[in-house]
């Protein structure tokens, strides 16, 4: 490899959330944290080279974008996913849980339905409960270890509570699945027949493993495109959450118009200046850095997979089809939730993100961020299987 992801960098110090605030959020100082979706490998070279250069000139004033930025977004998404967009299409915003809050509240009214699949993204249910939202939930199906749809109630839901939006997790976060195009397809007709708009919440879109490919729901057919809401960025495949940028497509002029209108009224303007640069820097010169990444991540994967089988047998590995996060099932050690938190809290001393934060559906599972050198990936599981023997 060309990239030393094994390298171990200390990040304790930099009020880094995920490492500096364990006691401020209620966790021992002494825990290994795999929760929170952010990588403990510095991001690709040749976007910290772009970034020295831009803090060297000294001036950190308003920014914005010209053609060269979309034309970087325009090529990745062209490239790797066969999708052709338009400048006019996208609306940059500081983040996508922000992105799917103002379009919530330009697309939908208050007591409006909004869709959701549990166990899913928690930010998901809190923006739509923050803003006064019904919450409507179509629970995915686990069953032979892996999550499938349930499209009879997806419907049957959609009818009974007059639902006007409905948000997508694709590729889905935490359960791993890399939806087919034949199910974006149903579900695209679905709320096509009800007239229900689409948030597709793609983050997670450049992680997949082998045999699995992702697609862009408005790829799909012109009247997706027409319908939905697409949400992008690179905070996620290059570590670039901190600097707060991401990308919209919204192709039916109408709901742009209301979305950017929204945003003017939450006050937001310009975006961080650095988060523009790493953007423009990662689409044009991160690929090979991408890659190697993901052969490292499918290794740490191959080693979860192996251990537990190995080791805990108990616990089982929810097989991801993408994203970085590892979804895995406990419920065979027959703990509720107050004794499995003990266990991997106190006595494991791992910093995971329960499942019922994603919804009651989740309860007797966590989930675990693998974004992290194999030595980290290690100790957290030996540290797991010496709590569990005990």
């Amino acid at each position: 490899m060309n990239y030393n992801f094994d390298k171990i960098i200390d990040r304790s110090g930099t009020n880094s959330i995920k490492y500096d605030f364990a006691v401020e959020r209620g966790m021992p100082a002494d825990t290994i944290p795999l929760w929170v979706a952010d990588m403990d490998f510095q991001t690709a070279p040749d976007i910290i080279e772009t970034l020295v250069e831009a803090a060297k000139h000294g001036i950190y004033g308003y920014t914005d974008t010209k053609k060269d930025y979309f034309e970087a977004v325009y090529h990745w998404y062209k490239n790797r996913f066969h999708w052709e967009t338009k400048e006019e299409w996208i609306v940059k915003t500081p983040g996508i849980v922000f992105a799917i809050a103002m379009v919530v509240r330009a697309l939908t009214k208050e007591d409006d339905s909004i869709l959701i699949q549990q166990p899913v993204y928690y930010p998901f249910s809190q923006v739509i409960l923050k803003n006064n939202r019904k919450l409507v939930n179509n629970p995915l199906i686990y069953e032979n270890g892996g999550y499938h749809i349930d499209f009879d109630d997806f419907e049957a839901k959609i009818i009974k509570n007059k639902v006007k939006l409905f948000i997508l997790c694709s590729p889905h976060n935490p359960v791993g699945r890399v939806w087919r195009e034949e199910e974006l397809t149903r579900l695209g007709d679905i709320c096509m027949k009800y007239q229900v708009k689409v948030i597709s919440d793609e983050i997670h879109g450049d992680f997949t493993y082998p045999e699995n490919v992702h697609t862009v729901f408005a790829s799909i057919k012109k009247e997706f495109l027409n319908n939905s809401v697409i949400c992008t960025a690179p905070s996620k495949t290059f570590n670039l959450a901190g600097l707060q940028v991401s990308n919209l497509f919204v192709a039916n002029e109408e709901m742009r118009q209301r979305i950017c209108d929204e945003i003017e009224r939450s006050g937001y303007s310009q975006l961080n200046t650095m988060g523009l640069i790493a953007c423009q820097a990662a689409y044009e010169k991160g690929m090979f850095w991408l890659e190697e990444l993901k052969t490292y991540l499918k290794g740490n994967l191959d080693f979860i997979r192996s251990f537990l089988l190995e080791n805990i047998p108990q616990i089982k590995l929810v097989e991801p089809e993408g994203t970085y996060l590892v979804w895995l099932d406990f419920r065979d050690l027959n703990l509720n939730e107050k004794e499995l938190e003990n266990l991997i809290i106190n006595k494991a001393k791992l910093w995971l993100d329960s499942g019922t934060m994603f919804g009651e559906e989740g309860s007797g599972f966590q989930r675990v961020n693998i974004a992290c050198p194999r030595a980290t990936l290690e100790k957290a599981f030996q540290q797991l299987a010496s709590a569990i023997k005990e």
